[in-house]
């Protein structure tokens, strides 16, 4: 049994899904992960984590438009707008969606469906630099 620890960063520009999918496999694979759990936990309150479709990026355009309209951006509706119209939007966008996902290594591969990718999901206007830990437990 071991456990690995990694940090990747990730640069945004502007709300929108950013895949990270490949940067994951990386760390599996440099790190000889055989089989057991990682754990991916956005460090952030304003931006989240989801399993999307990775081969349309009209889905990723369809689910970023979506968050739009659901929570929109008009001060007069929040009492927290210290950081400007996208303050509280993105805090009730990021409890809507995942600060964490698990998930299953096998044989030195993450377990994914076909059409699945992994996404930071950026919540803010403004460029960000983004951190995402990942905590591997298994052999």
């Amino acid at each position: 049994m071991k456990q690995f620890f990694y940090n990747l960063i990730l640069e945004t520009s502007g709300s929108g899904l950013y895949n990270f999918t490949n940067q994951t496999q990386d760390f599996v694979r440099k790190n000889n992960l055989k089989n057991g759990i990682l754990n991916l936990n956005i460090l952030h309150t304003s931006a989240s984590l989801t399993i999307q479709e990775n081969a349309d990026p009209d889905v990723l355009y369809d689910l970023n438009n979506f968050f739009k309209k659901l929570v929109p951006m008009d001060n007069k509706l929040y009492k927290h707008t210290t950081e400007g119209k996208d303050d509280m939007p993105a805090h009730i966008k990021s409890a809507l969606t995942n600060s964490h996902l698990t998930l299953s290594i096998k044989d030195g591969k993450t377990i994914l469906g076909t059409w699945q990718g992994l996404y930071l999901f950026e919540h803010r206007l403004e460029n960000q630099t983004r951190k995402i830990s990942h905590h591997f437990i298994g052999e």
